[in-house]
């Protein structure tokens, strides 16, 4: 066999081998989490079904005390034998850790809603709104100014900008702007369930909004920005550091 010859079967071996090895090692090291992680693009979401998932607000412990971060959420859950599946900073705050605008914990308020319309922040770009989850176990998004405080809300977080709003993505929002961000956000599905997602990149209002709405939501509020984190560990996500004021988990 001359050395021509013996490159070229040597060539092909190779190529042979490639195949094998993507056909039956490459595909079998690739979890489902692993792919899931890649379904959004640039954004990672998580869909909580009300019917089937307990989807809550804290604050503050037993005691009276700011949580403030995702291991002493976890921690605090554990306490009472509850495991958290899935995390995320629910909403601006003060520089003491407490609730911008509204804050409803067990049907309790704990803070009121803010209706002014101007302001430094985000928070105060039109039209903000609330996002709430009511006793029976339904979940919605609406503006500040179409908020309508019943005895069946059991939590509610309010924050702002509103990404979507009756269909349409905020008018405020240009899809070339320059403001590039981490970012995350509440939208509502058109079968009710609860959409969350967060920017795995530096993204502006409109393409945030656009994820949204090409999910289907029709109303869909900004949580916050740069400081915003994500715990879900069956995609991978175990982002623990972070201070906060509420935050928004689904527990088991």
């Amino acid at each position: 066999m001359n050395y021509s010859s013996f490159r070229t079967i040597a060539f092909l071996f190779f190529l042979a081998t490639i195949s094998l090895s993507c056909d039956s090692n490459d595909l079998k090291t690739q979890t489902v989490e692993q792919f899931h992680q890649l379904d959004d693009g640039p954004f990672i979401s998580h869909v909580v079904n009300l019917s089937n998932s307990k989807l809550q607000m804290f604050w503050k412990n037993d005691s009276s005390e700011i949580i403030r971060t995702f291991p002493r959420l976890k921690n605090y859950l554990k306490s009472k034998n509850e495991e958290l599946v899935f995390a995320m900073n629910g909403g601006m705050f003060t520089k003491e850790y407490g609730p911008l605008g509204l804050y409803i914990d067990k049907g309790s308020v704990q803070k009121q809603l803010k209706t002014a319309t101007s302001g430094y922040g985000n928070f105060y770009m039109q039209p903000n709104g609330v996002f709430y989850i009511s006793k029976d176990d339904k979940a919605a998004v609406v503006t500040t100014q179409n908020f309508q405080p019943t005895s069946n809300i059991e939590y509610a977080t309010q924050s702002g900008p509103m990404l979507i709003s009756e269909g349409k993505i905020n008018g405020n929002f240009g899809p070339k702007s320059t403001s590039l961000h981490i970012r995350n956000g509440v939208g509502i599905l058109p079968n009710g369930n609860v959409l969350f997602a967060i920017s795995k990149e530096r993204v502006n209002f409109y393409s945030f909004a656009e994820f949204f709405e090409n999910k289907g939501c029709k109303n869909a509020l900004y949580l916050d920005g740069f400081v915003s984190r994500m715990y879900l560990p069956k995609k991978g996500i175990n982002q623990m550091d972070g201070n906060f004021g509420v935050m928004i988990a689904e527990v088991k």
